[in-house]
C-alpha cells in the first residue's frame, strides 16, 4: 500500500514515516498543504494523513479541492485535541475520518486499515458482517430469512458501526456524525438508538451484538 503523509511538524512526519514503512507501506512525505494537492493529483494513493493546520493550504483547503474534482482519496485528518470544529469542517470537506492529537500507532494503524478499505466505495453497496447485511441502498438489515427496515439514525449508527467494525466507535463520533455538530444531543440519545438497534439484532437471531467499551464507545462482536 501507498500513503501520502502531510505533516509540517518535522519530527512528527518522521516518526509516522517509519511507522509505515515498519508495516511495510510505501510512504510519502510533504510539508505544506500545496506540496500535498500537487502530490495527490499526480500520483495515485492509498491513503493520505493530513494534519489540519499546515503552510500555504490548509488540510481542510487541500480535501475540498480533491473532492471538487472528484478524487477520492481516502484521507484521515489530524486534528488538536478538542478542536471540535476543525472535526466537523474536516469530515463537511469530505475528509473520511479524523484522528486527534496525541494519538496510539495501533488507532492511527486501524484507522487508515478501515479507510483504505472503503476505496472506491460505492453508496449503493451492501456492507456485511458475520451473519447480518446492511442495504445502504434500502436501509434493510438482513439476516438469513430475515429481515427489518432501520429508521433513519438506526441506519447510520449501524452504517457506520460496520465501516468501523474490529474498532471501538467513540460516543462522541456517533453524536457528531449522525446528529451534526449543531444538535443538542447527548449520550443516553445515542444509548436509546443502541438499545433500538440492539433488540432488532435479536430479532433476526443473528450472532451479531453490539457490545459497550465502558465510558467510551460501542463496536461489532460475534456472540461466543
Amino acid at each position: 500500500m501507498k500513503i501520502l503523509i502531510v505533516e509540517d511538524e518535522k519530527r512528527l512526519a518522521d516518526t509516522l514515516k517509519q511507522m509505515f514503512i515498519e508495516e511495510n507501506y510505501l510512504v510519502d512525505v510533504v510539508y505544506d498543504g500545496q506540496d500535498a494537492y500537487d502530490y495527490l493529483t499526480s500520483d495515485t494513493y492509498d491513503a493520505a494523513i493530513l494534519d489540519v493546520m499546515l503552510p500555504k493550504m490548509t488540510g481542510i483547503q487541500v480535501v475540498s479541492l480533491l473532492r471538487k474534482e472528484n478524487n477520492a482519496t481516502p484521507i484521515l485528518m489530524l486534528t488538536a485535541k478538542d478542536q471540535v470544529e476543525d472535526k466537523v469542517r474536516g469530515l463537511d470537506s469530505g475528509a473520511d475520518d479524523y484522528l486527534t492529537k496525541p494519538f496510539q500507532k495501533e488507532e492511527l494503524l486501524a484507522r487508515i486499515r478501515s479507510i483504505s478499505r472503503r476505496k472506491g466505495e460505492v453508496i449503493n453497496d451492501d456492507i456485511h458482517y458475520v451473519d447480518i447485511t446492511l442495504s445502504q441502498k434500502t436501509q434493510v438489515l438482513e439476516c438469513g430469512v430475515k429481515s427489518v427496515r432501520l429508521g433513519p439514525k438506526e441506519f447510520e449508527i449501524m452504517r457506520l458501526l460496520l465501516i468501523n467494525q474490529n474498532q471501538i466507535l467513540p460516543k462522541e463520533d456517533l453524536i457528531l456524525r449522525v446528529w451534526g455538530f449543531d444538535s443538542d444531543a447527548e449520550d443516553n440519545n445515542v444509548e436509546v438508538y443502541i438499545s433500538f438497534l440492539r433488540k432488532k439484532l435479536q430479532f433476526l437471531s443473528s450472532k451479531v451484538t453490539i457490545s459497550t467499551a465502558r465510558k467510551v464507545g460501542y463496536f461489532l462482536e460475534e456472540k461466543a
